[in-house]
């Protein structure tokens, strides 16, 4: 079967270990490359990262224009800082190469919907790394909760709360030190939040209200924030996140990046699910999905572990293969709900009607 052959902008650490490694199965110990994708090259405005990519069997491209030009490349997976995925994206589907972009797709609306248009347009597939859809323990609380495993569910509850930004080194960084890259918890990991209670409830969020938490931090962006929203069905559903909290340490910090979602005759807790990790035994701590009705309280097991980077590059690369081509719009959706948080939190915390 052809592979989709793909290039990779921005070489930092998330791209070289959660994407080339695991993502296209480069780590050769744990992997045995990508069904349907190839990565076949690199690029990145440091050129310091080209020993690592080298490294890994990569052709390294001293720009992003050479590797644009790379007709043996059929795809571009930018991994760069927030405010260059917009002007990386659009130059790359004016080239009529297919995009996977690492969350946010653009860090204005207009320039996501601008790029949305150029995709439709030019017969492109737009997508973006949300991948915690991929992660098995979420898939299966999505099925436990369509089965009514745990009555008629009512509200749902998510929290990605850790300590960023209590260091110079991480305080300097474009997440903490640059608001216009719309990092900061919220934009970081809200919005992951935000998608994954889409996601396990299999409704959009039509209203949401957003309040700034104390600053114990000094960082230039939000320490943190809670948010609280309804859904087109009724739902109720709030997310914490935060950049400035210890939790103990990585055990309690990793177990705590989870959900609750609330029904009638049980309560579905995760641990750990809402993170990078795929659930297999390289992590560093044991994800976990519980089934609590009170009186029992059971741990589920969600079948094979696959991998969240693979899972979601093989379904972009799948709507290439297959010429269904994805334009981008569910990400579009995510970065309204994360503006309408800022705007909620400038009028006091007032819901925001999407």
């Amino acid at each position: 079967m052809k592979k989709i052959r793909y290039g990779i902008v921005g070489f930092g650490g998330i791209a070289e270990n959660r994407i080339a490694k695991e993502g296209f199965g480069l780590d050769v110990a744990r992997f045995s490359g990508h069904p349907l994708a190839e990565l076949v090259g690199a690029t990145d405005i440091n050129s310091s990262r080209r020993y690592s990519a080298e490294a890994l069997g990569l052709k390294w491209y001293d720009s992003i224009d050479e590797l644009l030009d790379d007709k043996q490349i059929d795809a571009i997976f930018i991994a760069t800082n927030n405010s260059s995925h917009a002007a990386i994206a659009e130059k790359s589907i004016n080239k009529g190469k297919h995009c996977l972009i690492e969350k946010p797709i653009a860090h204005t609306l207009s320039d996501a919907r601008k790029l949305r248009d150029l995709a439709k347009r030019n017969n492109v597939s737009l997508a973006v790394d949300h991948m915690m859809m991929k992660n098995v323990f979420n898939t299966k609380a999505q099925e436990l909760i369509q089965n009514g495993e745990i009555g008629a569910v009512n509200d749902i509850s998510l929290h990605m709360e850790f300590l960023f930004g209590s260091t110079m080194e991480e305080a300097e960084t474009w997440r903490c030190a640059k608001p216009e890259e719309i990092g900061g918890p919220l934009g970081d990991v809200g919005t992951h939040c935000l998608y994954m209670a889409e996601y396990l409830l299999i409704d959009k969020i039509t209203e949401i209200a957003c309040s700034l938490t104390p600053r114990t931090l000094d960082i230039n962006v939000e320490n943190g924030a809670f948010i609280q929203f309804k859904t087109s069905r009724g739902l109720t559903g709030s997310a914490r996140v935060a950049f400035n909290q210890p939790r103990g340490g990585l055990i309690g910090t990793l177990s705590n990046l989870g959900y609750e979602v609330y029904g009638s005759n049980a309560v579905l807790r995760s641990f750990g699910t809402l993170f990078q990790l795929s659930g297999d035994d390289s992590d560093p701590v044991r994800l976990r999905l519980e089934l609590d009705t009170g009186l029992v309280s059971d741990n589920i097991d969600p079948g094979e572990r696959l991998n969240i980077y693979q899972l979601q590059i093989g379904s972009h690369a799948q709507s290439v293969l297959e010429k269904k081509f994805t334009d981008g719009s569910d990400a579009i959706h995510n970065l309204e709900l994360l503006f309408a948080c800022y705007r909620s939190a400038e009028k006091g915390s007032l819901f925001i009607k999407l």
